[in-house]
């Protein structure tokens, strides 16, 4: 059993870019760090943060004078600070929210070797840094998860009881079923959200392509319908993994939600406008402790319901295109959200990009794979 179970470990990995997409300066006089290789903004702060795995992670701080809500964003696998950073100062501007964006252990310039249990120890920190360097509260922050990124999501808020909302973009169900299609949580998995979903006290917005091909929209769709307090899922008709962003519903869906979000009251009094009209109440004031995946635990049944056999093979990282960091100009997120906002008609979606910022031209913005077996070529 133990052969069994380190050869199924052995077949997750974490695939930070390589070499690092950006560099850390510290300014003579003043000590002020900055990120080389992105323009540098007065509205960022650049951060090195301590975690409780004794490594030191980079993280951004985006301020937005407006904001009433901070966002907490975790990436995906194949990304750093670097790629994402227009990303996150556009989403700053537009969806007027403060937005504090972090690289994991091993991940751009953060030390240490990525692991499931440092990328908890990683959100914590970044988390940490929100409520006691800018005040954050905890019923003020968002979390956001992206593809493996949705798991230190669901892992710090199934602990976080008065937490304002979550939304989870291309989320997985746990490590092992994107590779398989197990009917059970075994303890060796890792990234249980499907477990841990059920734990999560707040609101709700699930982001996924139907025609996901890294991490298959079941996933999505089962972790919506296993959510205690639902809002409108967004399903992005032909969407595919790395690709998202590039849709106008994906703006339009998000400045909804987060509207939707600042609009309700604290949220042990009621709950902002759902699918099916849920209201639940909070139970705890307390952040519940996260049981140790470390220990062997006796594989349970899950609501895990045909999901679809994934090859090894289709696990493959995406090439991500260079991003062209000298030609970004700024354009109204008006004009975005005039384009044709038509599904069907993806050629013309994936032409936004021009128009919400010109973040990332020529490159796909999301393109995390999930895991790929390790030996795997790129």
């Amino acid at each position: 059993m133990g052969a069994v179970t380190s050869t199924m470990a052995a077949k997750f990995a974490f695939f930070p870019p390589n070499p690092p997409s950006y560099g850390v300066e510290e300014e003579e006089g003043t000590g002020r760090l900055r990120m080389t290789e992105v323009p540098e903004r007065d509205n960022v702060d650049v951060l090195r943060l301590g975690t409780g795995k004794g490594t030191k992670i980079v993280a951004v701080y985006v301020k937005n004078p407006a904001a009433s809500l901070t966002l907490l964003y975790s990436h995906g696998n194949a990304a750093d600070l670097g790629q994402m950073y227009d990303l996150f100062c556009e989403l700053s501007l537009h969806l007027r929210v403060n937005l504090m964006g972090y690289d994991y252990s091993g991940y751009g310039q953060s030390t240490g070797k990525p692991s499931e249990h440092n990328t908890y120890a990683d959100i914590e920190a970044a988390y940490r840094c929100l409520v006691e360097k800018y005040g954050a509260k905890e019923e003020d922050v968002i979390l956001y998860g992206q593809s493996v990124g949705s798991g230190p999501t669901l892992d710090l808020a199934s602990r976080l009881a008065r937490l304002r909302a979550v939304v989870l973009h291309s989320p997985i169900l746990s490590g092992l079923r994107v590779m398989y299609p197990v009917k059970r949580t075994y303890w060796f998995d890792i990234f249980k959200n499907i477990d841990k979903i059920r734990l999560v006290q707040c609101p709700v917005l699930v982001i996924h392509g139907t025609a996901d091909d890294v991490v298959d929209f079941s996933h999505g769709k089962q972790l919506w319908e296993l959510c205690k307090e639902k809002y409108e899922p967004l399903w992005v008709k032909g969407g595919n993994h790395c690709d998202l962003e590039l849709y106008p519903e994906y703006i339009k869906h998000l400045k909804k939600f987060i509207a939707a979000v600042e609009k309700s009251s604290h949220l042990r009094n009621g709950s902002i406008p759902s699918m099916d009209q849920m209201d639940n109440p909070r139970n705890s004031t307390d952040c519940r402790p996260r049981p140790s995946t470390d220990q062997r635990e006796k594989s349970r049944l899950s609501t895990d319901q045909r999901e679809k056999p994934r090859a090894i093979s289709d696990l493959k990282e995406k090439s991500r295109a260079s991003v062209d960091r000298k030609e970004r100009s700024r354009k109204s997120m008006d004009y975005a959200e005039k384009a044709n906002n038509n599904a069907e008609q993806p050629e013309k979606a994936r032409n936004s990009i021009d128009r919400f910022g010109d973040m990332m031209r020529s490159a796909v913005l999301c393109n995390i794979d999930c895991f790929k077996p390790v030996g795997a070529k790129a």
